[in-house]
């Protein structure tokens, strides 16, 4: 049994940590060629390994492998080959693979990002809530804002006072007790309902496509209808990937359906929803933000919504962390088959 490995710094330009843990895991299992190329090597995979006629297992990660390569892996049984984000090889190349009974391991799922973004996304809820960021820049350029005392020092039901600092035009305060409203059931939205449900939350979430235990496992009631999830929330999360059947499906009437005040949550991707109409629901005091995407990539510094007393706003790092490079690899190694 022979296992080599090669991986291109172009992969490491995408995944920094995923490499050298990949190489790790499958060291667990026996000796590992490791080979890192240089920026400039165009080489394919057939030019780098020595002697590929005997290798059993091959890991080729962002390094060209061709028709005539495989041919050399005549004795090749199990292969990841990817550039990252999936899968690079030709049509012919995994033709070539099946036919020669090569097993080919891809990620079955984008659940290496869920434990990132489910935890980035309910950070960005209680900063949403609770306004952490923008206090915190606040009171770096004047100490408005460690005054409680009450508008003009005369306490009224409902305004700032020693024992309230939040805003009470949009939802504030705990999670606990509040209505969240989640859209989608899969790796990301499913953690997220556990996290909030385990806060105290009522959750619901709709998901055509989750099955029964999606739901109950994370504690969130089954919602059957969109137009009804939309009604009632506090706190809306809108958590489904952008395919083209996703995309758009947070129409402007279900934007305009988020009770006033709504806090709404993007930590995957921003064209879920119709955009426009969140933004022109934000900007107009009727709901706040809290998100990570947008549907402009970077923001420019001239956007409205960057700086507001209602959004918090961060670079699309949520899925970002070594955790997830990790896991991307993990997934990946226990695909082999044990030796």
């Amino acid at each position: 049994m022979r296992t080599v490995f090669v991986v291109h710094p172009d992969f490491d330009a995408v995944w920094p940590f995923a490499a050298d843990h990949f190489r790790k895991v499958m060291e667990r299992q026996g000796e590992v060629e490791f080979y890192r190329l240089n920026d400039n090597d165009e080489r394919s995979i057939g030019e780098i390994a020595p002697n590929p006629d005997s290798v059993t297992r091959l890991i080729s990660l962002c390094v060209p492998v061709t028709s005539n390569d495989i041919q050399l892996f005549s004795s090749l049984k199990e292969a990841v080959i990817t550039h990252g984000y999936g899968s690079e090889l030709s049509d012919v190349c995994k033709e070539q693979l099946e036919q020669k009974g090569v097993r080919i391991y891809n990620q079955p799922s984008e659940g290496f990002w869920g434990q990132s973004v489910s935890e980035f996304a309910l950070g960005l809820t209680i900063c949403g809530l609770r306004r952490i960021p923008q206090t915190h820049h606040e009171i770096i350029t004047n100490l408005d804002s460690w005054d409680y005392d009450a508008p003009e020092n005369r306490g009224r039901p409902g305004a700032r006072g020693h024992q309230f600092g939040d805003n009470p035009n949009f939802s504030n305060g705990t999670i606990q007790g509040k209505r969240v409203r989640i859209v989608g059931a899969g790796n990301i939205a499913s953690r997220y309902a556990s996290f909030v449900n385990f806060l105290g939350a009522d959750v619901a979430s709709w998901d055509p496509y989750a099955s029964e235990p999606s739901f109950h496992r994370s504690g969130s009631r089954k919602e059957w209808h969109l137009e009804e999830l939309v009604k009632d929330a506090e706190i809306f999360a809108p958590m489904v990937p952008l395919t083209k059947s996703t995309e758009g499906l947070i129409t402007a009437d279900h934007i305009r359906a988020l009770p006033k005040g709504c806090l709404v949550i993007l930590a995957t991707r921003a064209g879920v929803c119709d955009v426009p109409t969140l933004r022109e629901r934000v900007l107009a005091d009727e709901l706040s933000l809290a998100a990570d995407v947008f549907d402009i990539e970077p923001l420019p510094l001239t956007d409205p919504l960057l700086g507001r007393h209602n959004v918090v706003h961060t670079p699309h790092n949520a899925g970002r962390t070594i955790d997830a490079n990790k896991l991307w690899a993990e997934k990946l190694a226990e695909q082999f088959l044990p030796l």
